[in-house]
C-alpha cells in the first residue's frame, strides 16, 4: 500500500509552521491522539498515543531535520512503526505555507496484521490533526 499523503495551505510563514509542526512537545496541541511526549535523547522521543481505546507508547527517531523545509521521523520499536515526514513550501513570498504530510507504517510480528486497521484509523484521524495545526497557527499572533 502507498503512504497516506495530505497537503494543506496555512496562512503563516514557513519558519513558524515548521517550528510548531516539528516540535514533539507541541504534538499534543494539534495531533488529536497524542497524550504526551517524552524526549529520550537529542533526536529520539517517546510519543504516547490513544489507539483503539488504549494508550500506546512508541519511540521515534528524527531522521531528517532541515528547517524550515523538511522533517522526518521513523518508529524504532513496537509491532507497528510509523514513518512520517513534513515538507513546508513558502507561498506568496513567504507569507503563507503549503505543508505536505506523508505517513506510512511498517508491521513487525503481530503488527503486520494490524497495519490495515492502523492505516484506516490514520486516514480518518490525520486530516483532523492537520486541520487543528492550521487552526492553531492561523489563530496565534
Amino acid at each position: 500500500m502507498s503512504a497516506l499523503v495530505s497537503t494543506i495551505e496555512i496562512d503563516c510563514p514557513p519558519d513558524k509552521v515548521f517550528a510548531v509542526a516539528t516540535d514533539p512537545h507541541r504534538y499534543a496541541d494539534w495531533q488529536r491522539d497524542v497524550v504526551g511526549v517524552r524526549m529520550t535523547g537529542v533526536s529520539t522521543f517517546v510519543t504516547t498515543r490513544r489507539f483503539a481505546g488504549a494508550k500506546r507508547a512508541m519511540t521515534q527517531e528524527v531522521t531528517r531535520n532541515e528547517p524550515p523545509c523538511s522533517f522526518a521521523v521513523r518508529g524504532v520499536d513496537g509491532p507497528v512503526r510509523a514513518h512520517a515526514s513534513i515538507e513546508v513550501e513558502p507561498l506568496d513570498e513567504g507569507t503563507r505555507s503549503r505543508v505536505t504530510f506523508t505517513l506510512d507504517f511498517d508491521g513487525h510480528g503481530v503488527g503486520t496484521a494490524l497495519i490495515p486497521l492502523v492505516r484506516r484509523q490514520a486516514a480518518r484521524g490525520a486530516p483532523v490533526s492537520y486541520a487543528n495545526l492550521k487552526r492553531l497557527l492561523e489563530q496565534s499572533p
